[in-house]
């Protein structure tokens, strides 16, 4: 692979993704500050069902003004430290480079143009993928991984598939990472929405994995309707969700791995909940274009309480 790349965060995801880029020969530069001293002495370590691995070497960095200017700059970190974008962002990205969101929620791609020149492509990175840091410099990955990519307008246009989307979808294949392009990045996030909004908030609230909320009757039922909801949002905003997707996630959920979701291992370590991103931003966006999601602005109200509760 020709691209170097900069990996802004890593943890779960920014680890698992950055070092399967190196591992396929790609030029990789992680950016860490809590695990700098462990990657910097004993590399970097994966366990996959998908395989096993270790990267002895590699180049790790504590501060981004030491990092190369790089064609690609993935950022991995969780929204609520979108703050410091401003910061990292513009010493890891080469002129005419591409920044790459792997994030959930959404405002990401907004916050990102108001840093680099309009000329930049950004790309919304939207990771279905069961993976946690459980340890200094050691990701564990559960189950999936798949990356949909889409590019961000200024007027949230479907820009379809650019030039700069084909180009890291195809280090992301060489790297054996399953890629979709999608050729409207406002519906890929919704699309996204329709499992995070439910799963992760009621994962919390409820204390439960996903197989404890999926193998009960009311829950499962809960989460259905907040799906329901949320497409009903997205239609609002003028992207249709295929009357099918619904289901296709619950199945997907009832197969998965028994899992915690990122919200949930958040709160358990005392972490800042991804709250404006998931929650506070769609429900603005859906409010504004006249419909209101009820059943998701109870469960917001809800995390803000637990979340100001434990940070207090």
């Amino acid at each position: 692979m020709s691209r170097r790349y900069a990996v802004l965060g890593t943890g779960a995801v920014g680890g698992f993704y950055g070092a399967r880029l190196q591992r396929a020969g790609a030029e990789v530069h992680f950016l860490a500050r809590s695990d700098y001293e462990q990657i910097a002495r004993a590399g970097l370590r994966v366990q996959s069902p998908e395989g096993d691995f270790h990267l002895s070497d590699v180049r790790v960095y504590r501060q981004a003004t030491a990092m190369p200017p790089c064609d690609v700059v993935l950022v991995a970190l969780k929204t609520t430290q979108n703050a410091l974008l401003a910061e990292l962002l513009p010493p890891a990205l080469k002129p005419g480079g591409t920044v790459v969101l792997l994030q959930n929620g959404m405002g990401s791609e907004q916050q990102v143009a108001a840093i680099v020149d309009k000329e930049t492509p950004i790309l919304g990175g939207l990771t279905f993928i069961c993976a946690n840091k459980i340890g200094p410099g050691l990701v564990q990955h559960i189950d999936y991984g798949i990356v949909t990519l889409g590019a961000y307008a200024h007027d949230e246009a479907a820009l379809g598939v650019t030039a700069p989307m084909a180009a890291v979808a195809a280090d992301l294949q060489t790297a054996g990472i399953p890629v979709q392009l999608a050729e409207d990045l406002q519906l890929a996030r919704w699309s996204k929405l329709i499992w995070n909004i439910p799963f992760n908030g009621l994962s919390v609230l409820l204390e439960a994995k996903t197989d404890e909320l999926m193998s009960d009757p009311a829950t499962a039922e809960l989460a259905k309707e907040l799906m329901e909801e949320v497409v009903a949002g997205a239609l609002a905003c003028g992207r249709r969700i295929p009357e099918d997707f619904i289901d296709k996630m619950l199945d997907h959920t009832r197969r998965m791995q028994p899992y915690r979701t990122s919200m949930k291992l958040d709160y358990e370590q005392g972490r800042e909940l991804e709250l404006e991103a998931i929650y506070a931003t769609p429900l603005r966006t859906a409010r504004a274009a006249g419909f209101e999601m009820v059943r998701v602005g109870v469960l917001y109200r809800q995390l803000q309480f637990l979340d100001g509760r434990q940070r207090a």
